[in-house]
């Protein structure tokens, strides 16, 4: 892995939960390069190296993606389907980090190959502490092929 790499994928189309979630990384060292994109089509484009993220190389693989579900152009599924079944891309971890608490949602997102579930906290302190923990697990402890 080279250290220019990008280490997460943020897919996020709330402004003010990616910040936050961005400064809980940051704030606890969690990753060297945060890459935060604001809907489902833009973020197949980046993975697939496609559009303004054609000269990426797609072996450059996120070790992360953060998944809302409830996205602008292409939701959180689609993307989520299409990272999962493309062999160069279903081993990426996929975190879906979303405000839905609907059971349908967390039945679709597992049945589609997502690795975590995660509702995100109301209250700002239990956000950043749920986020760090994300990050803990998934960039530092999490072993990926």
């Amino acid at each position: 892995m080279t250290k220019k790499e990008i280490e997460i994928l943020l897919v996020e189309d709330t402004e003010t939960d990616a910040k936050l979630t961005m400064r809980a990384f940051k704030r606890h060292n969690l990753a060297n390069s945060i890459t935060w994109v604001k809907d489902g089509a833009e973020a197949l484009d980046f993975i697939f190296a496609r559009g303004k993220y054609r000269g990426r190389k797609t072996e450059d693989k996120p070790k992360l993606v953060l998944l809302d579900l409830k996205l602008p152009k292409k939701d959180g599924f689609e993307v989520l389907r299409k990272i999962k079944s493309d062999e160069q891309t279903k081993t990426i971890p996929v975190v879906a980090l979303t405000s839905s608490k609907e059971e349908k949602d967390m039945v679709e997102s597992y049945n589609l190959g997502v690795n975590s579930y995660v509702a995100k906290p109301i209250e700002f302190d239990e956000f950043i502490k749920s986020v760090s923990e994300l990050g803990l697990y998934w960039i530092l402890l999490n072993k990926t092929p």
